[in-house]
């Protein structure tokens, strides 16, 4: 399977980056009945920071965010797993498509994470590229604006024969 199908199943709630419980039923190749009753058997190896169960009001937002939802009726809220959940899951299912699909969503999240990182990076050297161009405009515009002044800057007189002249012409 390819990573970015299973990438665009992640999403951002509460400040995590989750899958659904469904779209890891559809990854693992369970239903989604059967991977949240092998979680709840072995819910002390989910705590809050591997799964939480949606709001309603985070679940219409999430539905929100499509035009047309392929997800049907749903009749509980779905569960969301972070990555050290989602990674979890291949132990409580035991089967070699659970493995297979615990390595791709492992994947996943960790290209997820290298996008996020790269992105940071661009950010902070656009940044800096700002600062320094706007450095470098100032002092450009300092100097059309004495040469655009009416007076031209002083003459400094250099050299020798500058103080002869001066002393001569007194």
């Amino acid at each position: 399977m390819d990573l970015l199908p299973i990438q665009n199943k992640i999403y951002e709630i509460r400040g995590y980056k989750v899958m659904l419980d469904f779209d890891l039923a559809e990854i693992y190749q369970v239903e989604t009945r059967t991977l949240n009753q092998a979680v709840k058997r072995n819910i002390n190896r989910f705590p809050p920071d591997f799964m939480f169960q949606l709001t309603n009001q985070e679940f219409e937002i999430l539905i929100s965010q499509f035009v047309t939802s392929s997800w049907g009726g749903t009749r509980k809220l779905p569960f969301a797993f972070t990555e050290l959940g989602a990674t979890m899951l291949s132990s409580v299912l035991r089967s070699d498509v659970a493995i297979e699909a615990s390595i791709l969503v492992v994947r996943a999240f960790v290209a997820i994470r290298q996008f996020a990182l790269e992105y940071a990076e661009l950010n902070k050297k656009l940044d800096d590229f700002m600062i320094d161009t706007k450095m470098k405009f100032n002092e450009v515009y300092k100097a059309i604006s004495v040469l655009a002044g009416k007076q031209p800057p002083p003459m400094q007189e250099i050299g020798y024969a500058a103080e002869r002249y001066r002393e001569n012409n007194k």
